[in-house]
């Protein structure tokens, strides 16, 4: 920084902490930064992580999680539905449908890893972000303890002497060290469990229906109509809609992990996700009763498939099924591998988890510390409910379900406060109301109070977690009012507590964050201070003004700012002007500069004629 001076010149509060009073704030100039190209990859959300994935291996990835709900959701419907869980699967389609807007809408407009956790972040704040992150976190472990213990169930009655608890360490550790090799390799063993899972699902419905085509289609009519009585068809429908919305799970994956796919593959993978949903999970439910019926369905819920393909094929297509339930069920541990690394590493860089998490291996540029703390939790989640998926399934449902009607609330918050920001595709408001809607019926629905008190002990020991990261700096302030009290007993430990819990408070508040202003309208800048202050932990906020000619610097920002900093004095405010053109190009110059993180940067909603995308910003956020 160049030509700084001294901005004020007020006396230093008296007896004022550091937390207190953070220094008055002062004014600069930047002139030199230069006309040179950069990569923009370096501070921040980083480039070199993204555009990596095509359309087939981005739909395997989070498509393996999706299209292996077919192996249980037919037994779940039929169970509660009848012979009319094929239209409740069908209405789940349609609300997967409007989904597929809404999810699109928010990807386009925020094209960021994170999932409900972005989209709350630049609509909201960041304790609600954290909130939702936390959530999906939840689903996450949920989803890959409930698939690997699944799988290896599966294995076990193919063959006998495979040990389902320790199979299931050993899957979990499988993935947790491919997913350490990267994506693209974690993506090549995905695309393969998925193409083998969709042909193996198109044989299985082809074979069944040469069964009845060549068995007595009369007879599979009649079990229809005798099955008919069991249940009304307006509870049927409702009930079996219920239990179908939780076969849609791991549609949110995708939007976990965006910036590793080539650009536009986003909704592509939507909708080839609601695409295997809509044929697949209505037509083998439809077909499943056809060839068994009600009775029998129920009678073999944990291997419905199975006996399925052993009357319609033999024991051949039986034992495929069992193979092929085996990998896909094992894509499905992937997939939480690969999208909760997209979030937790999201999360790390914005100060919601320790930094420590954002090491990365150096051969592979991976970060093995987020893959190895998932795989450890996921094996402490095994080993206490000792392999029984049952108390896990209401975690599970409840958070799933709580991260898509989160998204839904998000897109909303979005087209209210960020109308302005770009995008490709739009959802309409009665679409994300009706599709909210429907999800937080098939909450209510499914929620009984074991499931909630479940759900309660996870959020709440997750969640403690995340929210000591945004107290640190409180419960080191009381740390160091307790040595106040203690400091005479033991003089020497009191003192070298006492500074080193000073020097974590510097640590923590030391992290500067910028606020790009456009001009110096007061109000404006006080909502930024104010966005700083409660959401921040930091004692230092440099408003920056890029300008072309120095006529264009708002003549009355540097005494507005003044004010601002006069009324906040545990946050110091200082003013910088930069010559350049806002762009991605001069925020990777200025983040290099300062150090500065690119996703501790802060602007306004662009407006429409904004020609760069948040992506290429590097994950600057809005906050206005």
């Amino acid at each position: 920084m160049n030509q700084s001076t001294d901005r004020m010149k007020q006396p230093i509060l008296e007896n004022a902490e550091p937390w207190e009073f953070a220094g008055w704030g002062r004014a600069g100039r930047i002139d030199d930064l230069g006309n040179e190209k950069v990569e923009v990859e370096e501070l921040g959300v980083s480039s070199r992580h993204s555009s990596h994935l095509g359309e087939l291996a981005a739909t395997s990835i989070c498509g393996n999680d999706i299209t292996s709900s077919v192996l249980y959701v037919s037994a779940l419907t039929i169970g509660v539905a009848g012979i009319y869980a094929p239209i409740g699967l069908l209405l789940v389609s349609l609300v997967l449908y409007g989904f597929r807007k809404i999810y699109a809408e928010v990807g386009s407009a925020l094209p960021l890893n994170g999932g409900a956790y972005t989209v709350l972040l630049n609509t909201t704040n960041k304790k609600v972000a954290a909130a939702a992150a936390t959530l999906t976190i939840i689903s996450y472990l949920a989803t890959a303890v409930i698939s690997a213990t699944e799988a290896m169930h599966y294995l076990h009655t193919l063959f006998h002497q495979v040990a389902p608890f320790p199979a299931t360490i050993l899957l979990l550790g499988f993935f947790a060290g491919l997913s350490i090799l990267g994506i693209t390799e974690s993506s090549k063993v995905a695309v393969g469990i998925f193409l083998l899972h969709i042909s193996t699902l198109t044989l299985l419905a082809v074979a069944c229906v040469l069964y009845l085509l060549t068995h007595d289609l009369g007879g599979a009519l009649d079990r229809l109509t005798e099955s008919a009585q069991s249940v009304s068809p307006i509870q049927g429908i409702v009930l079996g809609f219920c239990a179908g919305m939780l076969g849609i799970s791991g549609f949110e994956s995708s939007a976990n992990f965006i910036e590793e796919q080539k650009p536009g593959v986003f909704p592509k993978t939507l909708r080839n996700m609601w695409g295997a949903v809509t044929v697949f999970n209505p037509l083998i439910c439809l077909l499943t009763l056809m060839i068994l019926g009600v009775a029998s369905a129920k009678s073999h819920e944990n291997s419905l498939l199975s006996e399925l393909a052993s009357t319609s094929g033999g024991s051949w297509l039986s034992g495929l099924i069992g193979i092929d339930a085996v990998l896909v069920l094992s894509g499905a541990v992937l997939t939480s591998y690969v999208g909760v690394t997209g979030l937790v590493r999201r999360m790390a860089l914005d100060r919601c988890l320790p930094q420590i998490l954002l090491s990365e291996n150096r051969q592979r540029k991976t970060n093995h510390w987020i893959i190895l703390s998932f795989f450890l939790l996921s094996c402490l989640i095994l080993a206490a409910t000792r392999g029984d998926v049952q108390s896990l399934a209401g975690v599970y449902s409840l958070s799933f379900l709580t991260v898509m009607a989160l998204f839904a609330l998000g897109n909303l918050l979005l087209k209210k406060s960020r109308s302005r920001l770009k995008r490709e595709v739009q959802a309409r408001i009665s679409v994300v109301l009706l599709g909210l809607l429907a999800v937080v019926f098939a909450f209510v629905a499914n929620a009984t109070i074991e499931n909630i008190k479940t759900f309660m002990i996870f959020f709440g020991l997750l969640g403690g977690a995340v929210a000591i990261m945004f107290s640190r700096v409180l419960l080191f302030r009381l740390g160091l009012f307790t040595l106040k009290h203690l400091i005479d007993l033991f003089p020497r430990m009191g003192h070298r507590f006492q500074t080193s819990l000073y020097r974590a408070i510097h640590k923590v508040n030391s992290q500067s964050v910028i606020y790009f202003s456009r001009g110096d309208d007061l109000p404006i800048l006080n909502h930024a201070a104010l966005y700083v202050i409660e959401n921040e932990q930091t004692s230092h906020m440099i408003v920056v003004h890029i300008y072309n000619e120095e006529e264009g610097i708002p003549p009355l920002l540097a005494n507005q700012l003044k004010i601002i900093d006069q009324l906040y004095p545990e946050l110091r405010i200082d003013f910088l002007s930069v010559k350049g053109q806002f762009g991605p190009q001069l925020v990777e110059k200025i983040s290099r500069r300062l150090k500065i993180p690119k996703n501790s940067m802060f602007i306004g909603t662009p407006g429409s004629g904004f020609q760069h995308s948040l992506a290429e910003l590097g994950g600057v956020r809005i906050i206005l």
